[in-house]
């Protein structure tokens, strides 16, 4: 009988030894650098004294030239400002929230006072909630006391939020707009169901600047800002493409902002606006406020942290006004947003130390 010989089986793999870098292997690496054909339009908020308003300070957003926060193309000429959400009646808030806020519930002014003293407010962005006809059907005289109150207790610029009644907010605006005149407000917002022309005409005739809200369709967006173009000069405008929490259509909603900002960018005149949105929506999402397993941390930190991270994706994609609630997520997102545009160099052991670290 034949027999075979047989040869060992080599195996297939190689013994994996651990090897320790001694240092990052050195290169020389060169951002592509693009030149636009657009600009984005810069708009001011808030008129003080000597530009015909009350206002101990204006801020002016947008004016970019190239995409957020890409400074080896184009500097920000102007950084992302933030604004505080206050309320004009009582409302329920997120526990992590209103353990903040509990004490001011009930008092707009000193709610606004506090969002700028201690929060770091650059604007105050006042909800007229109680306006809404299923709500208190506050009047419009009534809504202007509440902005008057406000507009004293604080000297920065303020938003003016309606209801969400087109009709309401309409009527509303209209009356804060002429209580107001020229102290360029901003007032949000004017959505395609509302009399355009009506809103636009007391906009610009009182001086204040208008919030185009569409919703996640860049159609639409062109669509309201060229009509509001009509009657309103590009300075005037700012545009809200809708807003989403992180995990609940964040990812969705970011692709529409910086396609938004890239065409604007290359030389579409009708997206070249500034943009706002709202991360206080991130406490709509029940990761944020609700208590979950111990794995998840506890909601006191976990909520802030979920509106950080919301508000950073916005102002990734090109936001420029952002508004939130709670004082630490605010904070945080002022300090990074800084360190961003100062192009901080983070150092090679840090970055060591940040892939090393154990959870």
């Amino acid at each position: 009988m034949r027999t075979r010989s047989r040869q060992p089986r080599r195996l297939g793999w190689a013994v994996k030894t651990k090897v320790k870098s001694a240092r990052f292997i050195e290169a020389e690496f060169n951002p592509p650098v693009e030149a636009y054909a657009g600009k984005i339009v810069e708009v001011r908020l808030g008129a003080t004294k000597g530009e015909g308003g009350t206002r101990g300070k204006s801020v002016t957003v947008g004016g970019e030239l190239a995409p957020a926060f890409y400074t080896v193309e184009k500097p920000m000429p102007n950084p992302p400002v933030v604004a505080v959400d206050v309320f004009d009646m009582e409302t329920s808030l997120p526990e992590t929230v209103e353990m903040h806020v509990r004490d001011v519930l009930e008092d707009s002014a000193a709610w606004a006072e506090l969002a700028v003293e201690k929060f770091e407010a650059d604007l105050v962005a006042l909800h007229l909630t109680g306006t809404g006809p299923l709500l208190n059907n506050a009047s419009p005289r009534e809504a202007v006391r509440t902005v008057e109150e406000v507009a004293q207790a604080v000297d920065v610029p303020l938003i003016i939020c309606g209801c969400g009644d087109p009709v309401k907010d309409a009527n509303v605006f209209e009356a804060v707009a002429e209580t107001f005149a020229g102290e360029r407000f901003l007032f949000s917002s004017i959505t395609g169901d509302m009399d355009v022309e009506r809103c636009a005409g007391f906009i610009k005739r009182h001086g204040h600047v208008v919030l185009s809200s569409t919703r996640l369709n860049l159609d639409l967006a062109r669509q309201l800002n060229h009509q509001l173009c009509n009657f309103l000069p590009k300075e005037d405008i700012i545009m809200d493409l809708g807003t989403a929490a992180l995990g609940h259509g964040l990812g969705g909603l970011f692709s529409t902002m910086e396609k938004a900002r890239l065409a604007a960018l290359m030389g579409d005149q009708e997206l070249a606006h500034p943009m706002s949105s709202t991360a206080s929506t991130a406490w709509t999402a029940e990761e944020a406020r609700t208590g979950l397993a111990p794995e998840w941390e506890p909601r006191e930190l976990r909520g802030p942290l979920w509106e950080l991270i919301t508000a950073l994706t916005l102002l990734l994609a090109g936001v420029d006004l952002i508004m939130m609630m709670h004082p630490a997520a605010v904070k945080a997102l002022k300090k990074i947003t800084t360190q961003l545009l100062e192009n901080h160099v983070i150092g090679a052991d840090k970055i060591m130390e940040w892939c090393s670290v154990k959870t």
